[in-house]
């Protein structure tokens, strides 16, 4: 054999072995095994080296290993969309959008699993599988619209392309209504609960959002002095820091609450509610009460007190900035679902 070889003792971390170039190929060697000796370098490692040079001498050649290449499977579409949910669930995103990805997703799960789907790629799947998916019969027009809003933001772009094809039935539109006796309505909450009213008054007054906003409003939140709430980017549905006014009522009932001692302002031993909190008073209040609630939520007072802004300033601009909205349309959007008039009748043509 024409085979160039060279043995020597290396060491690594202490500990030595034995090196094998053969052909500008390196082997290396802990003991003696692949040539069939109980010889270990450790115990002795020029012994072990003479061992090898022994059985090249003899003819023997190390056998290389072959490297298998693991052909990689395609990946499915269902973990592509787990992967953008597990984002989303460790992203700033809110509890609301939080369960309608993980139900969106589970309800896919199933649908692909019945039709033995579920190791489907994006590129199997069609759009009329996708609509056939969205459009099911055990759905509302507003649910299959959500479906498809939901799915929009677990998938990347190859599948939401197929996703902007479809279209859902229509949705009427829903009144939101707003409060007509705000104050009346305000005192009988007060009566009832003293959080409740708390929570419905700067929902009104300040246009926070209850159950996110305003249950985990904290004391450092709030500078009484120049007489605002400040929130940061995390704290809100808009991700941008987010500065409200206090109008004076809800300053005196918020002074009148400071104890000094809690970190929240709604809190039970220091710790905030949860977050069915507002609701479930909510819903108590309205099983009490002698009045017509229907249709009457917690965001009423939010959407009345956006009410009140445009009516008193006219401006669509301090809508959005009081609303917290990223973007103007949203604002337009919002007044236009509570049916705000935006034009008086002096402002039509007249002949």
């Amino acid at each position: 054999m024409n085979d160039k070889w060279k043995l020597t003792i290396g060491s690594s971390r202490g500990k030595e072995f034995v090196n094998l170039y053969l052909n500008n190929k390196r082997f290396r060697y802990w003991n003696g095994k692949t040539i069939g000796l109980k010889i270990k370098s450790s115990d002795n490692a020029q012994l072990l080296k003479s061992a090898f040079e022994l059985k090249l001498l003899e003819g023997w050649r190390p056998v290389e290993k072959r490297i298998v290449k693991v052909k990689q499977k395609p990946i499915t579409l269902l973990s592509q969309l787990e992967s953008e949910l597990n984002k989303i669930l460790k992203g700033n995103y809110s509890f609301h959008h939080k369960r309608d990805c993980k139900w969106v997703f589970s309800e896919l799960s199933k649908f692909l699993s019945e039709r033995g789907l579920t190791n489907s790629t994006i590129s199997t799947i069609n759009t009329e599988l996708l609509g056939e998916f969205i459009t099911q019969t055990k759905w509302s027009n507003r649910t299959q619209k959500n479906v498809l809003t939901t799915l929009k933001c677990l998938s990347n772009t190859p599948l939401k392309e197929r996703l902007n094809l479809l279209k859902t039935r229509k949705c009427k539109s829903n009144l939101h209504k707003p409060i007509k006796n705000i104050q009346e309505l305000l005192n009988d909450l007060k009566e009832h609960n003293q959080n409740l009213y708390l929570c419905c008054l700067i929902t009104y007054g300040c246009l926070l959002r209850p159950h996110q906003e305003i249950r985990l409003l904290e004391w450092s939140d709030i500078d009484f002095n120049k007489g605002f709430i400040a929130l940061s980017g995390d704290r809100n549905k808009s991700g941008r820091n987010r500065i409200v006014p206090i109008p004076e009522y809800v300053k005196e009932e918020l002074v009148r609450l400071n104890v000094g001692y809690s970190v929240y302002v709604f809190s039970k031993k220091g710790e905030a509610y949860s977050k069915d909190y507002f609701s479930v008073l909510w819903k108590r209040f309205k099983e009490q009460s002698r009045k017509d609630l229907s249709g009457i939520t917690l965001y009423s007072f939010r959407h009345t007190g956006a009410i009140k802004v445009f009516e008193k300033t006219g401006s669509l601009q301090k809508v959005q900035q009081v609303m917290g909205h990223s973007d103007m349309k949203v604002s337009l959007t919002y007044l236009r679902g509570l049916e705000v008039t935006q034009l008086d009748v002096e402002d039509l043509p007249t002949l």
